[in-house]
């Protein structure tokens, strides 16, 4: 601070005076050195564990009580209780849970009636499916989502509810998480729409969702659907990212991360465009997500996501 006020005159930078590509290039080079060691120790840790992507395995018993191996990430299933519905998506259904005598939210993938789907689109689905889970369950911050595990479900699997027991077919796989009571950050600004959130609290949230995406940054994920429906409130209202449904780790090559994945209304242009993008596009959703948080609405109510989409593409075109 003393160097900065002795540059400036006043303790304060002009906006003008900001090398904006330079501090990039700074950051740039941080997250890759900090990526690095991160990679490294990884690496020993699986030269001397003998795992790696959540595939160091265990042990545990089927239903039968025959001893199977069981991936770090899988559950238990018997220490599963399954509870009511808190929300429903286009694969499946979010429940209420316990586990291990913690509670927790259960998502539960359906696919479909067994037979009504190929079998290459089962396993698509078990691929993005399997996907969430290797990005997910290694993520520790207080500002993202705690994974607990997952498993894929079989004939053979039973999953204990209030009501006795279920059988899980083949095409449901479970996710296990933290349970988050404030519900969405989405639900939480429609009812403050009208009055509007104070100012710190604001902040708050603002700086929370940025030290979650920092921290995706910082292990080269891009979460690519970042919304505040994608977002949980915990009991002292700490956001908390979630759904990493459509979330991957950033290529080294800008060019292999192309295709339109996300939620219009917060996709960036190049995404929308089909142009090569990088975590840069969370950014982005990011600028919208604090548009949002600051009026409890999004922007241009009164365009739908359709037209504000063509407005932004429009003039991406015009300038560039």
């Amino acid at each position: 601070m003393k160097d900065q006020k002795s540059e400036s005159g006043g303790g304060y930078v002009r906006a003008d005076q900001i090398d904006l590509k330079s501090l990039d290039e700074q950051l740039q080079r941080h997250l890759s050195r900090a990526w690095t060691m991160e990679s490294n120790k990884n690496k020993n840790d699986g030269d001397q564990g003998g795992g790696g992507d959540g595939e160091t395995q265990g042990l545990g018993q089927n239903d039968n009580g025959a001893t199977v191996a069981r991936r770090e990430w899988e559950i238990d299933p018997s220490k599963l209780i399954i509870k009511t519905v808190i929300a429903r998506g286009t694969f499946g259904t979010v429940h209420r849970g316990v586990y291990d005598g913690q509670d927790v939210a259960v998502k539960l993938l359906d696919w479909g009636e067994e037979g009504h789907r190929s079998e290459a689109e089962v396993a698509s689905l078990r691929a993005a499916f399997t996907q969430e889970v290797v990005v997910w369950h290694k993520l520790d911050h207080p500002n993202v989502t705690k994974f607990i595990g997952a498993t894929i479900g079989s004939s053979e699997l039973n999953i204990q509810t209030e009501n006795g027991h279920i059988g899980m077919p083949s095409n449901i796989c479970c996710v296990v998480v933290e349970y988050c009571p404030g519900g969405a950050l989405k639900s939480y600004l429609i009812k403050n729409r009208r009055r509007k959130l104070a100012f710190k609290v604001v902040i708050q949230l603002a700086l929370d969702l940025a030290r979650g995406l920092s921290y995706l940054h910082s292990k080269k994920i891009v979460h690519r659907d970042v919304k505040t429906e994608n977002m949980l409130l915990d009991k002292t209202r700490t956001v908390k990212l979630a759904d990493f449904g459509v979330a991957r780790l950033e290529a080294s090559n800008p060019n292999d991360m192309t295709g339109e994945t996300g939620t219009l209304g917060y996709m960036a242009p190049e995404v929308l465009n089909g142009s090569p993008y990088n975590r840069k596009c969370d950014v982005y959703s990011f600028g919208i997500c604090l548009w949002e948080i600051y009026c409890c609405d999004m922007p241009y109510p009164d365009l739908s996501f359709s037209e504000v989409t063509s407005a932004v593409v429009r003039q991406v075109d015009e300038v560039f």
